[in-house]
Order: structure tokens, then sequence, then C-alpha cells
């Protein structure tokens, strides 16, 4: 009989932290807390295997896990002296979510399941408080029937917003036991009147109804546009938690709150929360009330002067912070912990591994490896290369003058400008539109999932720190405001109003969200600077990893940031993108608009010099790294106008009648350009664009080497070829024109040849191709497109619909398809390679970023990857990480 339910409490379990995979992160923390000793709710779990097993079994559980399900509770009964479903003296569960991967409210939750008119009246009996006895209930419904029955949540707050109204109440705390019972019988006609029945009453039929909307709520949309966000696969599936309820509200010796055994924004080795009296933990992260700091870091962290529990309640506070130190010892990482203080009983509700930002995951990292509590690997091993984004880009400048409108919590660091939107939706869908765009809301829900992606910040006048808003937008890399109670926002009209000044959607705002500011109009940036932890990180990924990292790169600005970021030479220098530059466009098109060879090459021999200087200052910014230059690669027609008034400026320029632009753009026109006269094509047909590029290529070399003394090796490559010949016609110029330098300026260079791999074709004769070729690099750009038969320009209408019908995991131009765009590069490599054992291998494409693609060119055994400048810190710390996992498990 398979096994599908876990129990954990009072100091023993089933399961264990490593089981996380079937118990997923919750349940398998909840065992291991209860296996170390700390005061945990007794509770069970339902496994992740149930969830994987009711989806693929038209949404049926298996035969033996309702009987499962039962001894489980009759243990839990057990264990709490009480029974579920006893109207004398009742046994409350909660029932969570708990995936592998944690993921802040995108799942459902119930608390307070087995209340109903008559345990209500238990509950009250044994409580002596009405008052928290029917608040629970209210809570119950409300929560129960949006969750499980699908009344949304809006209609009971109205029910509530009416309610205090009418009593002349400001805060839920100022509502009385009658009160409260008032509104329970609203919330119950409420419910019959939606859904033509009345509220469930058999507690049996609770617990089975929210354990079906936990498993249900994996695949709820804001689950998966979650999982799409953060790579979780749908099969991992999620467990489910069902555990004795703690109340932090009953009364004013009880409390709930949020802590982290360090500051998720900073990395600070601080204790870091927040509490509320006479709450659940749903009030906290809700915003529904300000909440109070735990200690005093926490209180100047936030910037306010409220009482904090380390004053109010030392022992249970000290009591907190000994779990805090046996947590964070025990699972050597920062933790983010809720607990619950029933009539001064503390409880430990769940502990997982903290979000956080990216430098607060780079100090962390770095700290406990001086603190000893991990070493260099595991170090490097704990940061997300991907979140190091969030420290690759500009930040406010600090004299940049601020119009500062309000102020709330600083909530998630960065900083960001943009116009603002109110919804979610529009937020989304301007973001499409290329629009930078601030999400402002009330507080933000898991609903709003989407549309804090499309943000590049977020703003809420309600909530904490530890807030959906705050903690969403920490995971995401997005600047966050939170709390900032002295704005207002009018959903009616759309005005935004702060003191005196009024603002509306479409306004442009900033957000700092370090200092918890908000601006009006857009503040000046500055670059970011790296050093510190970040250098310490970087210094020890560098010694683990194999692969080089190179910069996509042909701009002095461009390589000086590479070279900043740590690059180790240019994996890409794109010639097309320096035609472009100045004045040397119009002599461009003089060379396209040429009659003959000999016009081409007078064109041709202005342009000599200033691509020289480009390269010159390329190899001195790059200090006898590697430059590898793509030789001239897109169609000719993309030089040239495309309006008629264009065309005339550019005829006059040239000297030419404008009919003769008109005509040689309409003779250079493509009906598929990406797949025609470009490349190695433009070479074949007109061989002086070849011979002017590689000699300003060698002429630079030795006018540095001349200069500094140091060996400059370029390497030149040949674009888009699929054949041998192409690369023999074209590396025999090459040649030809390194022997004149050579000869001319008494000056010996050594140089490379080789190609860029782009087509299928290309990939399948490597061999052949590492006859001539003394490099491939793959170009996974164009690599993708000629695989799949899609072009990147204009996929984005169609492939959100393959990613969400599961046609394909990711998209292709953001990570390496390995099975197909994969195999032909693991093809090529492994061809390449029997022909000539030294090749130098490498990708260009901005897959050179990406964590995963850079995973898979570890494996295959690639020397470099190449991405944009901003991107060099992820590829360095992606490839560390690869060659850590490509390690033997006993090496």
């Amino acid at each position: 009989m398979s096994k599908w339910v876990y129990k954990f409490g009072g100091g023993s379990a089933d399961g264990r932290a490593e089981m996380k995979n079937l118990l997923g992160g919750k349940g398998a923390n909840l065992a291991e807390m209860s296996l170390i000793g700390l005061p945990v709710p007794p509770g069970f779990t339902a496994s992740t295997e149930v969830c994987t097993y009711f989806y693929a079994n038209g949404r049926k559980y298996p035969d033996d896990f309702e009987d499962q399900i039962n001894d489980a509770l009759h243990w839990l009964e057990e264990q709490a002296g009480k029974t579920f479903g006893d109207p004398g003296d009742p046994l409350l569960v909660s029932v969570r979510s708990g995936a592998r991967a944690s993921m802040p409210g995108m799942m459902d939750t119930v608390l307070n399941l087995g209340l109903n008119d008559e345990t209500v009246a238990g509950l009250v009996r044994n409580t002596g408080d009405a008052r928290f006895a029917y608040d629970s209930y209210r809570r119950f419904i409300q929560m129960f029937s949006d969750v499980v029955l699908g009344v949304d949540m809006h209609y009971f707050d109205e029910v509530l917003d009416t309610a205090k109204r009418e009593r002349n109440y400001t805060l839920d705390t100022d509502m009385r036991a009658e009160d409260w019972q008032a509104v329970v019988e609203l919330y119950k006609q409420l419910v019959q009147q939606k859904l033509g029945s009345p509220f469930p009453h058999e507690p049996k039929d609770q617990l089975w109804g929210g354990i079906g909307a936990v498993f249900g709520s994996w695949m709820n949309q804001r689950a998966i546009t979650y999982r799409r966000l953060h790579g979780i696969p749908e099969h991992w599936g999620t467990a489910v938690n069902i555990q004795t309820m703690v109340f932090g509200n009953m009364g004013e010796d009880c409390a709930t709150g949020v802590a982290f055994t360090r500051d998720p924004s900073t990395g600070d080795n601080n204790f870091y929360g927040e509490f509320l009296f006479n709450a659940q933990g749903e009030d906290v992260v809700a915003g529904i009330r300000t909440p109070q700091p735990i200690n005093k870091v926490a209180s100047e962290k936030a910037g306010v002067d409220m009482p904090t529990m380390e004053e109010m309640l030392p022992t249970l506070y000290n009591e907190l912070h000994d779990y805090r130190l046996k947590l964070e010892n025990h699972y050597r990482e920062m933790q983010d912990l809720e607990f619950t203080i029933e009539t001064n009983k503390l409880y430990i509700l769940q502990t997982r591994n903290g979000k956080r930002t990216a430098p607060a995951a780079l100090k962390i990292a770095v700290d406990m490896c001086r603190e000893g509590l991990i070493d260099k690997t595991e170090a490097v091993g704990r940061v997300d290369p991907a979140s190091l984004d969030q420290l690759l880009h500009p930040t406010l400048d600090p004299n940049a003058p601020r119009d500062v409108i309000g102020r709330g919590l600083p909530a998630s660091p960065g900083a960001a400008s943009g116009k603002i939107v109110l919804t979610a939706d529009e937020a989304q869908d301007q973001a499409e539109k290329g629009e930078h765009v601030i999400l402002v809301r009330e507080e933000t829900s898991p609903e709003d999932i989407h549309g804090m992606h499309a943000a590049v910040g977020i703003l809420t006048t309600r909530g904490g720190m530890t807030s959906h808003a705050a903690v969403v937008a920490r995971g995401m890399g997005r600047p966050c405001v939170a709390g900032a109670g002295e704005i207002h926002i009018d959903m009616e009209t759309g005005v935004i109003t702060s003191g005196d000044v009024s603002l509306k959607p479409g306004d442009v705002i900033t957000l700092d969200g370090g200092k918890g500011e908000v601006m009006k109009g857009a503040v000046a940036t500055i670059e970011p600077k790296l050093s510190g932890d970040f250098a310490e990180l970087m210094g020890w990924a560098d010694e683990l990893r194999r692969m080089r990292v190179r910069s996509n790169a042909e701009t002095p600005t461009d390589a000086k940031m590479a070279r900043n970021f740590g690059a180790e030479g240019i994996g890409l220098c794109r010639t097309e993108h320096m035609f472009f530059e100045g004045d040397r466009i119009t002599t461009v098109r003089r060379m396209i608009l040429a009659d003959t060879e000999a016009e081409r090459r007078r064109a041709l021999n202005d342009l000599l010099p200033v691509q020289r200087a480009d390269f010159v200052e390329l190899f001195q910014i790059m200090a006898g790294f590697p430059v590898t230059v793509r030789l001239l690669d897109p169609p000719l027609h993309e030089f040239l106008p495309k309006t008629d008034a264009d065309m005339e400026v550019v005829a006059k320029a040239a000297g030419v009648d404008a009919l003769k632009v008109r005509q040689r753009a309409s003779l250079l026109q493509e009906a598929n350009p990406m797949l025609g006269h470009r490349g190695c094509r433009l070479g074949i047909t007109f061989p002086e664009i070849y011979e002017m590029q590689a000699r300003a290529i060698f002429e630079a070399a030795v006018e540095v080497q001349k200069a500094s003394g140091q060996t400059v090796t370029p390497e030149v490559m040949i674009p888009l070829a699929f054949a041998k010949k192409e690369l023999d016609i074209l590396k025999s110029i090459i040649d030809h024109v390194a022997q004149a330098v050579i000869k001319e300026s008494g000056v010996t260079f050594q140089y490379l040849v080789g190609t860029m791999i782009e087509l299928p074709r290309a990939a399948l004769r490597a061999n052949e191709l590492a006859e001539t070729a003394e490099f491939f690099s793959f170009g996974t750009n164009d690599l993708t497109q000629t695989t799949f038969g899609i072009s990147r320009d204009d996929a984005a209408h169609f492939l959100p619909a393959y990613i969400n019908q599961n046609v394909l995991e990711t998209d292709p131009f953001v990570t390496i398809d390995q099975s197909g765009v994969g195999e032909l590069i693991h093809i090529a490599a492994e061809r390449g390679r029997e022909t000539r054992s030294g090749i130098k291998l490498g990708i260009c494409g901005e897959h050179g970023g990406d964590p995963a693609s850079v995973r898979f060119c570890e494996s295959v055994n690639l020397d470099y990857v190449s991405c944009s400048p901003y991107r060099v810190p992820i590829a360095k710390l992606a490839a560390a990480q690869a060659a850590l996992d490509e390690r033997e498990p006993d090496s």
C-alpha cells in the first residue's frame, strides 16, 4: 500500500527536511522542526504524489487516501485532546498548500476549518471569549467561501465595511462579539444568495473541500503564472498540510508575526520582523493593519515609532530569538519563519529559506562563509545568477533633485521611474507596448502577479515589510514602497493625492525602494558599482568555473563596461553596428550605391581608417584578451532608408539621383532577408568588403602591438557559412590580407579565422568546416530561428500560447532548446573536435547570459560563453555553478 499521508508534531515526525520533493517545502520543514524540538502545532501532510495522482486521474484521489486521512485525523485528535466536529470542545485545523519550491501567496489556504453554528458555541464556552469565537467563524466563512466555493472576497469585504460604517467603527478590532455574530449571519445569507445553497455545515465536508481546493489551486492562473516566471515545473505538484489551529486573535495575550533570521533586504545579520497583537497570520501579510516591529533594529529600519515585541513581551521575544539561532544554525541558511502566540505560549508555524534581494543574497552567502556556517562552494551555489540583474542596472543619482511627495516603508530596494497604472491588467497592457509603468495599489494580492511582473516598480498605500507586495517584489527584484499611508487612491476617479499634489494614471513617478520614497516625475540615475561582497563572491566563482566568459560589444562604452564586469574578451563584435556611427553611414551607402567594384573600393577605402580606429580602441580596452570580430553580416538593404524623404537626403549626400537610391533599394529588397543575401554570401559576391574589414582588423592589431608591446590575437569570424568551400574562399582572402599587412608593417602577429554556426547544415557538417575553421562560435539566436523555422521578431505573437499549452516549456530564444538546438550544438562540437582537437568553441547569442543555457554549455564542454556586458556577472556565476554541478559527487 502506498503511503500518502505523513504525520508531524509532539517531537516526532514521519518525514524530514530532505523529503521536500515528496512533502513540499512546508511539510518537510514542519517535520524537521518537530524532530529538533521546536514547538510546532501537530498535523499531517498529504504528499505531492497525491497531487500528481489527482491530476493524472481526472481529479480523483487514490483509493486508500481517505482512509489514511481519517487515520491521521484520529491521531491528531489524540495529540490535541480534542475531537474534530465535537460541539463541546472542537478541534479546528488549517489547510495550507506547500510546494517543494516556495510560492508565497500563489495557492490557497483555509484557516479555522471545523467551525459551524454548533462548534462555534463550544469554542465560546471553552475560551470564554465570544468575540474571538465569532471573529474566527466569520474569517472561516469568508476564506472558505472564497477559496472553496468561489464566492469572491470582495462581496464579504463590502458586507464588513457596511457593518463597520453603520456602527461608526474604523477598525476590525472595534467590532464586538454581537457585531461579529451579526456579520456571520450576513455572510451565510450572502453564500445562500450567491450559490443557491447554504454554507457547508459538516466539518468533514469542509475538510475535503479544503483539501480539494488546495490541490486545485496548483492549477489556478496566478500559480501557473508564478511557475512560468520562476521556472517551476508543473509536474512537481503541491502537498497539502492539515495542522492544528493555534490562535493569535484570542485577546491581548495573543499575537502573530513573521520574522527573518537576517534582514531580507540588506542581508545584515539582524533579527528582523513584524507582529500584530490579537490577530491571525493573514492580517500581517494582507496589510489590513499596520504591524509592529519585533525589535529596535526592525523599528529603526522601518522608520516607525511603535512599541516592539522585544519591549512588550521580552520573555517570549527571547524565546523566539533562541529559535532564530537554532533554525539558522540547523539549516545553515537564512530562514523566514511564521509564529503565533496563544495565551502567552509561542508556536512556530513555518520555516523556509527566506526570499531576499540580490544584495542580501550576496551578503548572506559571503557572511555565512566567513562565519564558518558554509564553505566557498556553498556560498557560490547560494546566489541565483539571474538575481544579479538587480545589481547590474542604474540606481537613482543621490545628487539629482527629488520632489518627494510621499513616504512609505522601504519594502524592496532599487529604483525605478514609470507611468502610473492602477490595475495589474493595465500594467501588463502598457508594458507590452514598451512603456515603463509603476503599479500603484492600496494593496496587492496574488491575482496581481502578472501586473507586478510587468511593472518596473510597485507602490502600495497599505501593508508592511512582509506584506504580499513586499515579499513578491523582493523575489522579482522590483523596487517597492509599501504602506505609503499619506497617499490616497480614488479608484473611481483614478486620482491619486498626497497632500496638495494630485496625480492621475499616465503621470510619471519615481520610487526609491531603498529609502521608501515616492517622487513626482523622473529622477536621474547613476551606473552601478560592484565591489565588496560582490567582488568577493565573483572571485570565488572565478576560482570554481571552467568556462571563460566574454562579452558581446562593439562600442568603447560597451567594451569598458564589459571589462568592468570582468569579461575575458569580446566574443562577438558586430561590425555592422559600427557602420551606423556618425557620418560613416553616408560612406556605407555610397559603397552600396556604387555601380562598379572600383567605386565600391573607393568608398571602402574611406571607411578603412574609421574601422581601423574602432578596432584599435577595442584592442586597447581588451588589453590582450581575445576579440572576435564578425565580418559584415546583415543584408545591404538594411543600410538604406525606407521613406522617399529619407531617400532624397541620402541621394543628396551621396551625390546621386534619388531615383537611383529607390531603384537600388528595390533591387536589394528580399522576400526573406534573414535567409537571403547576407553573411558570408556578401563576402563571396563582394569580396572587397571583407578585404577592407580584414585589413582594418590587422592594421589595428599592428598599431596596438607597436604602441603597447602587448600581443593582440584577433579572431576573425565568418558568418552564416554552411559549406567548407565558402570558408576556403574567404579564409584565402583574409590570409592574403594578413600577409600583406605583415609585409607592409614589418610586424608579425597571430590571428584565428573561424565561423559562426547558425545553420543546421553547418552543425551537421562541422567536421568538414573544422578543416578550415580554427574556432566555432554558435550564434544561438539565428540557430534557434533556423532550427525552429520561427522568426524571433514575430514569435511573441504565438509563443505564449505554445508555452501555456505545453508545446514548449520555455521561450527558446531565452533558454536554449536542448533537445533540438542543443543537440545540433552537441553534434557540431563533437564533430568539430574529431577534425581539429584543439578547436575553440563558444556561443555568442544572448543565451550566453541565461543561467540554464550556461549550464547546458558546460555540459557540452564549450570553452566560453559570450553575452551582453550587464549579463557578464550572471554568466560567470552561472558558469561556476554549472562547473560544480558537473563535478562527480565525491570530488
